[in-house]
């Protein structure tokens, strides 16, 4: 991790070492708290925050699914992202706002907990690699399935829930490979460890909805739009595993991950990146660079002043 200077606390910027929750603290103890990642670009316009209301609006969403309410408005919050940014004078970056339950009780009843708040910011590159990004990348079918509906709701980012996605990843990294790909309990695709996935068969698109169990990702949400917008039919649908195998193309999409392809699963070669989603993540690098007016929207750009060096 390429550390940054400042961390935002429950309305203060404290020095980056000083950023700490006590040992006690419940979301450490039982995963009680949510997060969200987002992304912010060296934009046409300046330093500009990829869709963060939407990232906001979820973070709100997925604190509400564990009965946590977020002591801060949606304007304090994206004032507090901003003033990270600035304050650690970043650019391009990635910015990681949590709310978790914090110290004063212990036990699996949680609503007495305090709740804390933090967004930190520092400078990251591609997840999955710039060769990844460019080329594609190798992926295996975990055995470990995507928590069900009913388990956990997987329309919510909380930390304890990525244990899940933790282990398909470890696994399929010690066998040799970039990415791991989960099933749900049906047997149908789910999503990556961290990743929406995308298949392209005979020119259309399709991904899994949102009842196999994935999280409704605002990457995804924005490659429907663009691919919609150019022409290309999306479909949302149950993906049996062997259509990843048979796909003319195959992509991941999330905030840290970008548009990746998929060159290979199971060791079933797909092949290069192909003319969708070159397309599709040439428009989406674009919009989050202030090149493409369709998709001015989605850019928050930083207001707060940059402090002097």
């Amino acid at each position: 991790m390429q550390e940054a200077e400042k961390i935002w606390m429950n309305g203060t910027l404290v020095d980056w070492h000083d950023a700490k929750v006590h040992v006690l603290s419940h979301g450490l103890h039982y995963g009680s708290s949510v997060f969200e990642g987002i992304r912010a670009y060296d934009a046409e316009g300046g330093t500009a925050v990829f869709r963060l209301d939407d990232h906001l609006a979820r973070l709100e969403r997925s604190a509400a699914q564990y009965f946590m309410e977020v002591p801060y408005s949606r304007e304090e919050m994206r004032q507090a992202v901003h003033s990270t940014i600035s304050g650690n004078h970043l650019g391009a970056c990635y910015i990681r706002p949590i709310v978790l339950r914090g110290y004063g009780v212990m036990g699996l009843f949680p609503l007495d907990a305090p709740v804390d708040v933090s967004v930190a910011a520092w400078f990251w590159g591609a997840y999955l690699g710039e060769d990844g990004l460019q080329n594609g990348i190798d992926a295996k079918i975990a055995s470990w399935r995507r928590i069900g509906n009913n388990t956990i709701p997987a329309t919510a980012k909380a930390g304890g829930q990525y244990l899940n996605s933790i282990l398909a990843k470890i696994e399929t990294h010690k066998a040799g490979y970039a990415e791991a790909i989960l099933l749900n309990d049906q047997g149908m695709v789910a999503d990556g460890s961290g990743e929406n996935i995308f298949i392209v068969k005979n020119g259309v698109i399709s991904t899994p909805p949102l009842s196999a169990s994935i999280l409704e990702g605002i990457t995804r949400d924005s490659i429907m739009e663009i691919a919609a917008a150019e022409g290309y039919p999306v479909v949302e649908r149950d993906l049996a595993r062997a259509e990843l195998y048979n796909a003319d193309e195959v992509f991941v999409t999330g905030t840290a991950a970008e548009v990746c392809p998929i060159r290979s699963v199971d060791d079933h070669v797909i092949g290069p990146p192909g003319p969708i989603t070159k397309r599709v993540q040439h428009v989406f690098e674009d919009a989050v660079h202030g090149r493409d007016a369709r998709w001015a929207h989605w850019l928050d750009y930083v207001t707060a002043p940059t402090p002097a060096a």
